[in-house]
């Protein structure tokens, strides 16, 4: 089941500013493997961190 969400886990560990967006992709086309791949490179690109709080 954990590996189901390493897209978002990894979205929230980095602090990508699209983290819902990973969440909601990855939950509802998880499944498939494309929906996971896709949601794990939006996790993964390389954009500027959002300030944490």
């Amino acid at each position: 089941m954990l590996a189901y969400f390493v897209p978002t886990v990894v979205a929230f560990m980095r602090g990508v500013s699209n983290s819902g967006s990973v969440f909601v992709l990855n939950l509802f086309l998880g499944w498939t493997l494309v929906g996971w791949v896709v949601a794990l490179a939006m996790a993964a690109r390389s954009t500027e961190p959002r300030p944490r709080m």
